[in-house]
């Protein structure tokens, strides 16, 4: 990331400790965006809709969504979260184990903006991360902001 690109708020929804950690250390080693982890999907919408323990929570320009979670599923999630006016825009990406081309399908058919399968292998999942990273930062035009490139 050059210096010039603005810092994201990115939020990540992901139950599996193992999984937030390797995000977590991909944030703090390479990138310099703002990470926030919650671990269902109830807590998820109630960050997004800025409820509860969740009031000053930061509008994330980016949500990095698992689709197997505890309380509400990320398909739940997700069609909720575009079928919101108020959250509609917020880019999200499906970033997940599964590669049935079933939750492919239906992940897209709910406007994800991307559905990423998680690399098993650290490195490789590291360098994933990045990529979205770079892609959403230096690349693409997010909604209420300027493109760092």
């Amino acid at each position: 990331m050059t210096d010039d690109a603005r810092v994201i708020n990115v939020l990540l929804v992901e139950d599996d400790p193992g999984d937030v950690l390797m995000t977590r250390e991909a944030f703090e080693e390479y990138l310099h965006n703002r990470l926030d982890v919650v671990t269902d999907g109830a807590e998820a919408l109630a960050y997004l809709r800025n409820e509860g323990q969740y009031a000053d929570a930061p509008r994330p320009d980016l949500v990095l969504l698992d689709l197997n979670l505890p309380r509400r599923d990320g398909r739940e999630v997700l069609a909720e979260v575009k079928a919101d006016p108020t959250l509609s825009a917020i880019p999200v990406i499906v970033l997940t184990t599964s590669q049935a081309e079933e939750d492919v399908l239906r992940s897209y058919q709910l406007h994800a903006n991307a559905y990423v399968t998680k690399p098993v292998d650290f490195d490789r999942f590291i360098e994933a991360i990045k990529q979205i990273d770079h892609f959403f930062v230096s690349v693409v035009q997010l909604p209420g902001g300027e493109r760092a490139i």
